[in-house]
């Protein structure tokens, strides 16, 4: 009798344990920076991210063929923060002053736009499909997004929280170089 009851509470804490080890795969924890492909569901892109990282994208102005570095910080708050905008010329699209707050500055024959306090729960970006090459930034490297998808994707980007099972769906731009 005694045998049966340990056997009992043993196949109960087992099936506990496996229960609760089965139900976290599916609790969202670690927090990224997500790249959803609009018209691909199943797909998604991240970068495992903490509160207070930055990142840049970085593309060619299709007028005036220049470089043009958009900086943005993660919030507390799972916001993206746009904080700088640096460009080298004022063709069509590139602000010529800062707005309330802001602070424009030129040096080295770059134009910076900085204190910018815009924030984003989310944004779209469209890959470029003939010379934009837009390129995340993150850590000081360089993640050509071409490469992780088709030119002329939109992908959403946003700041989420995955379960390990999300994380084994999606694709880490990281793992990716």
């Amino acid at each position: 009798m005694i045998s049966i009851k340990n056997n009992s509470k043993f196949f109960v804490l087992l099936l506990l344990i496996v229960l609760l080890s089965t139900f976290s795969f599916f609790i969202p924890y670690r927090q990224a920076l997500v790249l959803q492909p609009l018209d691909q569901n199943d797909l998604f892109l991240f970068v495992p991210a903490e509160t207070g990282d930055t990142f840049k994208i970085k593309y060619l102005h299709s007028i005036h063929l220049t470089n043009v570095i958009e900086s943005y910080r993660l919030t507390a708050q799972r916001q993206i923060r746009q904080y700088e905008l640096e460009y080298e010329d004022f063709a069509i699209g590139m602000p010529s002053e800062a707005s309330e707050g802001e602070v424009f500055e030129m040096k080295d024959g770059k134009y910076f736009l900085k204190n910018m306090n815009r924030e984003f729960g989310s944004f779209v970006l469209r890959v470029g499909k003939v010379r934009a090459n837009h390129t995340l930034v993150y850590k000081n490297k360089h993640y050509p997004l071409s490469e992780v998808v088709e030119p002329g994707t939109r992908l959403k980007i946003q700041v989420e929280k995955l379960s390990i099972i999300q994380q084994m769906e999606g694709v880490n731009i990281l793992d990716e170089k």
